[in-house]
């Protein structure tokens, strides 16, 4: 390494330093597979007063969906709110040309929920946080195309 150059850690980066980062790879991630976009996915489950009691969170890119947040009002949970959000979520990925579905999930969350819904493990971190396990799973959608 030249000693010319130094690494400096900061907690509160300038955001044009952030941004400059961040579109390098950009750019560099174009050159190699083509230009791409990540598009946001949200869907709200809402009460008869409009409130909301449930929500999924995601962005579609590169053929994929990713779940960001998936969460049901403890009072519904069970009650297959949470299977209709991410169902309508698949099937909305499917309509938007993705072709499989990932997401990261705690084991005190609902890595058995994913399961149950045909996603498949393939990797997993022990003690992440300490105690637990961080689950990472997967699903084809290829079957749900029509």
């Amino acid at each position: 390494m030249m000693s010319e150059y130094k690494i400096s850690i900061e907690s509160q980066p300038d955001s044009k330093q952030v941004d400059f980062v961040d579109k390098q790879l950009h750019q560099f991630n174009i050159n190699k597979i083509g230009d791409y976009q990540y598009t946001p996915l949200f869907l709200l489950l809402r009460d008869s007063k409009e409130k909301v009691v449930g929500g999924l969170e995601g962005f579609i890119g590169l053929g994929w969906l990713h779940i960001g947040t998936l969460w049901i009002a403890e009072e519904l949970r069970g009650d297959g709110y949470g299977k209709a959000l991410l169902l309508a979520a698949e099937q909305e990925a499917v309509n938007r040309g993705c072709l499989n579905v990932y997401v990261f999930t705690y084991s005190f969350q609902a890595p058995e929920f994913y399961q149950h819904l045909g996603y498949e493990v393939f990797g997993e971190l022990e003690d992440f946080p300490p105690g637990h396990r961080r689950y990472f799973l997967k699903k084809s959608l290829q079957k749900n195309l029509s």
